[in-house]
């Protein structure tokens, strides 16, 4: 199924989804994230703080995804399959799944944008208002329950010595922090007319050579992972 616009169904009316946000890998943040479908638009109130907020002297890239196609959940620590005490993107893919919309803070939505770091928010917090075009894919995981939040990027300094000095399993060039999840929450439907999450301000970054080239691609494996989700509707 591409992930084009869901105007066919915009017959659907309203709808209202949230998730807690809560941290993974020991990073210490929190938040919460509220997404309002009106038709095939869709207005995300988020916020987060206490993640990661700078690395060489610039604010510190957190991608963030809706996630699909998995199962619905955040990993546990179970999913550390080589005992570095961190689940890395790959290691936590069975629990929620590839990417089906990028949470960029301005420019593209899609799965295409998820790791351009640019468009993302820097940074230990985040107040995110953003109305955008809700693709099919994403919508169809919001209605039956498997859309998953995630936000990635870790404070080094909070991982174990081995995780410190390993590299992402997803682009060679760029630490294991950059890419590793820090908050997870599962998305449920939720009453219409739900309070705000956040102020509205969408803070990107401006430090484009942050991770160095390899920044400006967190990962190609990240986006492969997005066609887990034609696997799990499949099984």
């Amino acid at each position: 199924m591409s992930l084009t616009p869901l105007a066919a169904q915009a017959d659907d009316g309203d709808a209202m989804y949230r998730a807690t946000l809560t941290e993974l890998n020991g990073s210490g943040g929190s938040g919460s994230f509220m997404l309002t479908v009106d038709g095939d638009d869709a207005t995300v109130e988020m916020n987060w703080n206490g993640l990661a907020e700078t690395f060489k002297d610039g604010p510190f890239p957190h991608v963030q995804h809706i996630h699909i196609g998995g199962q619905g959940k955040c990993p546990t620590p179970s999913a550390d399959k080589n005992g570095d005490d961190v689940i890395s993107t790959p290691e936590g893919q069975a629990s929620y799944g590839g990417i089906g919309t990028t949470l960029s803070v301005k420019g593209d939505t899609s799965a295409k944008s998820a790791t351009d770091i640019t468009i993302a928010p820097g940074g230990s917090s985040l107040d995110y208002k953003r109305t955008f075009k809700l693709n099919a894919d994403t919508r169809s995981a919001l209605k039956d329950g498997t859309g998953v939040v995630v936000v990635h990027g870790l404070d080094p300094s909070t991982m174990s010595k081995k995780a410190q000095k390993a590299k992402s399993p997803l682009v060679s060039s760029l630490p294991l922090a950059a890419t590793a999840p820090a908050l997870c929450g599962p998305i449920s439907a939720a009453p219409t007319g739900g309070a705000d999450t956040g102020t509205g301000s969408t803070s990107g970054i401006e430090h484009a050579g942050l991770f160095g080239l390899g920044g400006l691609l967190i990962a190609g494996g990240v986006l492969a992972g997005a066609r887990l989700r034609k696997t799990a509707k499949a099984s």
